[in-house]
């Protein structure tokens, strides 16, 4: 059986939302992945990596599981009328309809989060009511064929939940130990109630730009 797993690909996509679950959907034996655009033509991420998607948005084949990264990219996706109808459709069909980080916002822009629990980066916790979605602080939240992860690195807890809920633990965890994902941070300040004070206000500093811009972006989406 093959399993057909796709990830939008965008400009100034957060290469690690992406990259951290494509590699655990890859290891999957007979697995498909799609890096999902409009065009084909490289693009460069946030942090300047370069990514080449291999599937157009209009020749995407109906998949198992569809997942939206997040960056500051999803700024454009969120007011991106093409973009959300090809969520939209391709969420009907799947079998579980999922995102990383700030990709949440682009399935509540969809329609495909209210009444649902959700996580995001800890950042944009505070966008996911303007969707109607249940702000759930967790790496991972499930509920039902909703599956949304925490920042950046939770993508791969992400990945792995996904495929124990398609292909059961075993396979989950021998992918995670062909990937030794053992996570032991040198620091303890990967979260907000973690960071000593002066880390938490440089990182709100570093993110405040695009947090505005996304304020906006949302400002006019619930004025529309």
């Amino acid at each position: 059986m093959t399993l057909g797993f796709g990830l939008l690909a965008f400009p100034t996509v957060q290469q690690l939302d992406l990259s951290g679950p494509y590699e655990v959907f890859a290891s999957v034996p007979g697995g498909e992945v799609h890096l999902l655009w409009k065009d084909t033509a490289p693009l460069r991420s946030a942090t300047g990596l370069i990514l080449t998607p291999t599937t157009r948005l209009e020749d995407c084949p109906p998949l198992d599981v569809l997942c939206v990264p997040g960056g500051t990219g999803i700024n454009a996706l969120l007011e991106d009328a093409e973009t959300l109808a090809f969520v939209r459709a391709q969420a009907d069909r799947a079998r579980f309809v999922t995102s990383v980080c700030t990709g949440a916002l682009v399935l509540g822009a969809a329609g495909l989060l209210a009444g649902k629990r959700a996580t995001t980066h800890w950042n944009a916790m505070d966008f996911l009511p303007r969707f109607g979605a249940i702000p759930t602080p967790g790496r991972v939240v499930e509920d039902g064929r909703i599956i949304t992860a925490g920042g950046v690195t939770a993508g791969i807890d992400f990945g792995l939940t996904v495929v124990a809920a398609l292909l059961g633990r075993t396979e989950a965890e021998t992918i995670q130990l062909a990937l030794e994902y053992a996570p032991a941070p040198p620091f303890a300040a990967g979260t907000p109630d973690q960071a000593p004070a002066p880390v938490l206000a440089a990182a709100r500093d570093r993110l405040a730009a695009s947090r505005a811009a996304r304020v906006a972006i949302l400002e006019r989406w619930r004025g529309a």
